[in-house]
C-alpha cells in the first residue's frame, strides 16, 4: 500500500481511539476498551471498513509493546530481576503447561480432534503482556508482590512463544520432534547470543553517550533512546525471538546507568502512540457481527477461561506458598488471553490445524478478555483484600510486602557550582536525596556527595514521577534558565502541593514570578548559592531528622 493511504488509515484509527478513549474515561472506565471497540467499527470485518491497512498497521503497532518492555526493562536491572526470585518465573512455566494441557482436555470434550485441541490450549495459555504491563505501569504497582509476579509470568510466557510457535507448525504435519528440538536449540543459541551482544553495545552506547557529552543537544538522546530500544527489537526479531522480549533485555541492560530515567521520559510519547494503535489494530482483528451471532459461545468461553486462569495462577502462587491475597491478586492480574494467541492461531490456520470457526472463537474471546482486564487488572489488590477479609484470612507475613525503592526526601534540580553549594547542608543528614541534571558530570558529583544521580530533563512529567516528587518534602531548582525554573516550579507544585521549593532567581524582576508560582525564592546571581544554603540549612533546623555528619569533608565546585 501506498504511504499516503497507510498514513489516511493510521489517522483515521487514531482518531477513533481518540473519541473512543475519550468516551471510556468520561465514563470512568479504562480507555483501552475505547481503543478495541474503536478498532472494531472503523476496521474489523463485520465493522464500517473504513480502515484496510490491518496488517500494515499491525506490524507498526507491534514496536508500542516493544518499547513498553524497553520501558520496563530500564526500571529493572540486572539485580532487581534477579530480586524477582524464581517463584514468579518457575510459576509462569507452570502456568503455561498446566493451562495448555487443560485447555486442550477441554477442547476435545467439546468434540474436538487432539491436535486442534492442542493448538487451542497453546493459544489461550499466554496473558496479555500490552494490557497487564500498561496497568500495572500506569498504577506503579509494577514492585507491589502481585506486580513482580505477573512480570516475571510474562516474561516466561514471552520467551515460550517461540517453542510454542515450532509445536504449532508440527501439529500441522509440517515438521518432526526431531525439526522441533533443532529449531528450538538454534533459537536458544541465537537468543543468548543476542543477549551477549546487546549487553556490549549498550555497555558502548552508555560509555558514549556520557564521553559525548549527548545532554548538551536533547535530539540526540532521543535518537539514541529510539535506535536502542527498536533496534534491540528489529534484533530479536531477526533471530526469531519476541521483539518485545529483546527490547526488555536492552532496558534492563541500561536500567543501572544513570541515563536511564531520561531515556525513559524520551520514549515515553512514541510509546504511548504505538501501543494506541496496537490496542485498534487488536480491536481490528475482532468481527462484531460474528460475536452477536455467537455471543452464546463467546460469553460463556470468555467466562470460563477468565475463571479457569485465575483458579490455576493463584492456585500455583499459593501451592509456592505466598500470601492469599497476593496469589489471589496474581491470578485476577493474569487472567485474559494474550496477544500472541493472534500469532498463534495465524500459524495455525496457516498449517491448517486451526479451523476459521476456531480462530474467530480465540480472536473474540481474546477481544472480550481484553476488556474484562481493563476493569479487572486495577481492582485486582482490592478485590483479593476483600476476599481475604470475607474468608477471615490475615495478611501475610513481612516478606510478602512490596519491596520498594527507598523514598526520597529532597530532590536538587540542577548540580552546577550553585546546586552542589545549596546542598551541602544535606550531606548526612538523613534525607535520601535524588539529584537531577541534565551534565553527567553534575550526576557524577552527586554521586560523590553521596546522594543519588539521575541525567534527567525535571521539564518532564515523567522524570519528576520517577524521582518520586509527590512525595518529597523539599526540592531545591538551581537551574539558571528562568522560564525552565518557572515551568518546574510550577509542575512540581502542581504535582506536590505540600513540598517546600527553594528556587533560584537570576534576576530581581523574575522573582515575583517564581515567587506566584510556588517558590521560595533566593537571593540574586551573586549571593544566590549562599542564600540557598542558609534557607536549607534553616529548614532543616525545623525538620529535624537526628542524624548528621561532618559537611565539609566534601568540595564543592568555585562558581564562575
Amino acid at each position: 500500500m501506498e504511504l499516503w493511504g497507510l498514513l489516511s488509515d493510521i489517522i483515521f484509527l487514531l482518531s477513533a481511539c481518540l473519541i473512543g478513549g475519550g468516551v471510556m474515561s468520561r465514563m470512568g472506565q479504562s480507555p483501552l476498551v475505547g481503543y478495541l471497540v474503536a478498532g472494531m467499527l472503523v476496521g474489523g470485518p463485520g465493522g464500517f471498513g473504513i480502515v484496510g491497512s490491518y496488517r500494515e498497521i499491525e506490524a507498526i503497532a507491534e514496536l508500542g509493546v516493544a518499547l513498553l518492555l524497553f520501558s520496563l526493562g530500564l526500571e529493572f536491572s540486572v539485580h532487581r530481576l534477579k530480586s524477582l526470585g524464581r517463584k514468579p518465573l518457575f510459576g509462569g512455566l507452570v502456568q503455561v503447561s498446566v493451562t495448555m494441557l487443560l485447555g486442550a482436555g477441554a477442547a476435545v470434550m467439546l468434540g474436538l480432534a487432539v491436535e486442534p485441541a492442542i493448538a487451542f490450549g497453546m493459544m489461550i495459555a499466554l496473558s496479555s503482556t500490552a494490557v497487564v504491563l500498561r496497568i500495572l505501569m500506569e498504577r506503579s504497582e509494577i514492585e507491589m508482590p502481585h506486580g513482580r509476579n505477573s512480570l516475571g509470568v510474562l516474561l516466561i510466557q514471552d520467551v515460550a512463544v517461540v517453542p510454542l510457535a515450532v509445536l504449532m507448525t508440527v501439529l500441522g504435519g509440517e515438521g518432526s520432534l526431531s525439526d522441533i528440538a533443532l529449531d528450538i536449540g538454534t533459537l536458544m543459541l541465537m537468543a543468548l547470543g543476542l543477549a551477549g551482544t546487546l549487553y556490549v553495545l549498550t555497555k558502548i552506547a552508555v560509555f558514549t553517550l556520557g564521553t559525548l557529552t549527548l545532554h548538551r543537544n536533547r535530539e540526540l538522546t532521543i535518537i539514541f533512546a529510539a535506535t536502542i530500544g527498536l533496534g534491540a527489537a528489529w534484533a530479536a526479531h531477526r533471530v526469531g525471538i519476541s521483539p518485545a522480549l529483546g527490547a526488555f533485555i536492552a532496558g534492563m541492560q541500561l536500567g543501572s546507568s544513570a541515563f536511564a530515567t531520561q531515556i525513559r521520559a524520551d520514549v515515553s510519547t512514541l510509546r504511548v502512540l504505538l501501543l494506541t494503535l496496537f490496542f485498534g489494530a487488536a480491536g481490528m482483528v475482532a468481527d462484531p457481527l460474528w460475536i452477536l451471532s455467537h455471543v452464546h459461545w463467546v460469553a460463556g468461553a470468555a467466562i470460563a477461561l477468565t475463571v479457569g486462569k485465575f483458579v490455576i495462577i493463584a492456585a500455583i502462587f499459593l501451592v509456592f506458598r505466598q500470601s492469599f491475597r497476593v496469589a489471589i491478586a496474581t491470578g485476577l492480574a493474569l487472567a485474559q488471553v494474550g496477544e500472541f494467541a493472534f500469532v498463534l492461531g495465524a500459524i495455525g490456520r496457516t498449517s491448517g490445524i486451526v479451523s476459521e470457526d476456531v480462530y474467530a472463537l480465540v480472536v473474540s474471546i481474546t477481544i472480550v478478555s481484553f476488556t474484562i482486564s481493563a476493569f479487572l487488572v486495577p481492582m485486582a489488590p482490592t478485590i483479593a483484600d476483600r476476599l481475604a477479609r470475607m474468608l477471615g484470612i490475615e495478611p501475610g507475613d513481612q516478606s510478602e510486602t512490596p519491596r520498594l525503592a527507598k523514598p526520597t526526601d529532597a530532590l536538587v534540580i540542577g548540580f552546577g557550582p550553585t546546586g552542589q553549594l545549596a546542598a551541602l547542608p544535606l550531606i548526612g543528614s538523613g534525607l535520601n536525596v535524588t539529584v537531577l541534571d541534565l551534565n553527567h558530570e553534575g550526576v557524577r558529583r552527586a554521586t560523590d556527595f553521596g546522594f543519588v544521580g539521575q541525567v534527567g530533563d525535571a521539564t518532564s512529567v515523567e522524570v519528576l514521577e520517577h524521582a518520586q516528587v509527590g512525595e518529597v518534602k523539599l526540592v531545591v531548582i538551581t537551574i539558571p534558565h528562568y522560564r525552565s525554573a518557572i515551568y518546574i516550579v510550577e509542575l512540581v507544585r502542581s504535582m506536590n502541593v505540600a513540598a517546600t521549593i527553594f528556587v533560584r532567581s537570576r534576576y530581581q524582576i523574575h522573582t515575583e514570578s517564581l515567587s506566584d508560582a510556588g517558590g521560595i525564592v533566593c537571593g540574586d546571581e551573586e549571593q544566590v548559592g549562599g542564600a540557598i544554603r542558609q534557607n536549607v540549612e534553616d529548614w532543616l533546623v525545623q525538620h529535624p531528622s537526628g542524624n548528621s555528619t561532618d559537611r565539609d569533608e566534601v568540595l564543592v565546585d568555585e562558581p564562575a
